[in-house]
């Protein structure tokens, strides 16, 4: 069974920094691509990041390009996010999920995604 743990959300300032986890188990990790997803109050998904299986490649929307940085450790079956110079604008529960066009394009929250981890920035 495909399992996604997300964690290490939390209250932040703005200009603040936070390091976002998720645990995987259930499937190759190693063999996919991994994408981040949020979804702020009152909206829709939104795609934000991804990375490829052996981290040569990532790619972010324009919205969190240059402060959001993805990565993976294959080993542990573990995606990361790290988020820097957090805005207002970036207060979202976050989720990851496997990479897919779809997810890019118009994410629907599928059955094996976690619970999400929520980021809030407030001053």
């Amino acid at each position: 069974e495909v399992q996604l743990v997300e964690s290490g959300g939390g209250l932040v300032q703005p200009g603040g920094s936070l390091r976002l986890s998720c645990a995987a188990s259930g499937f190759t990790f190693s063999s996919y691509s991994m994408s981040w997803v949020r979804q702020a109050p009152g909206k829709g998904l939104e795609w934000v990041s991804a990375i490829n299986s052996d981290s040569s490649s990532s790619w972010y929307a324009d919205s969190v390009k240059g402060r959001f940085t993805v990565s993976r450790d294959n080993a542990k079956n573990t995606l990361y996010l790290q988020l820097n110079r957090l805005k207002t604008e970036d207060t979202a529960m976050y989720y990851c999920a496997k990479d897919s066009p779809t997810v890019r394009i118009s994410p629907v929250r599928e059955n094996y995604w976690g619970q999400g981890t929520q980021v809030t920035v407030s001053s």
